[in-house]
């Protein structure tokens, strides 16, 4: 007969620092692949795309403007169209509205990324808190 004995301690704080500082990185991860995604579906044309359909862009602006902000205290990110360089054209053509005076049908780009995405969200935390 074989005797064996094991003492484990567990460090609460340790665990939860790792686990947000897990998150933070995930979480860029995810802003960066749905950006990514957005950016993607984004064509340059010179007309207009079909209502219900991500927008073209002439320049490249709209498609340039996609970024992501990390708010660490929050653990949260933010991802979309940077006003400065886009204005309310994003909102315009995500929902549909009026932009500089002209009524805009809606071509949604950022909720098709995250749909597009999502199912690969969990993977992205899987594993990434280790003891």
């Amino acid at each position: 007969m074989v005797k064996a004995k094991a003492k484990t301690k567990f460090d609460g704080k340790k665990v939860m620092a790792a686990a947000k500082r897990a998150n933070i990185t995930n979480l860029g991860h995810a802003g960066a692949a749905i950006r990514l995604q957005a950016r993607h579906s984004i064509r340059k044309a010179k007309g207009p795309s079909s209502p219900g359909t991500p927008p073209h862009t002439r320049k490249g602006r709209i498609r340039n403007a996609i970024k992501y902000a990390l708010t660490p205290g929050k653990q949260s990110v933010v991802i979309g169209p940077d006003y400065e360089v886009a204005a309310d054209a994003g909102a315009a053509h995500e929902f549909g509205g009026y932009f500089r005076e002209e009524n805009y049908p809606r071509r949604a780009f950022m909720g098709p990324a995250l749909e597009k995405v999502k199912d690969r969200l969990p993977r992205m935390w899987a594993g990434s808190v280790k003891g």
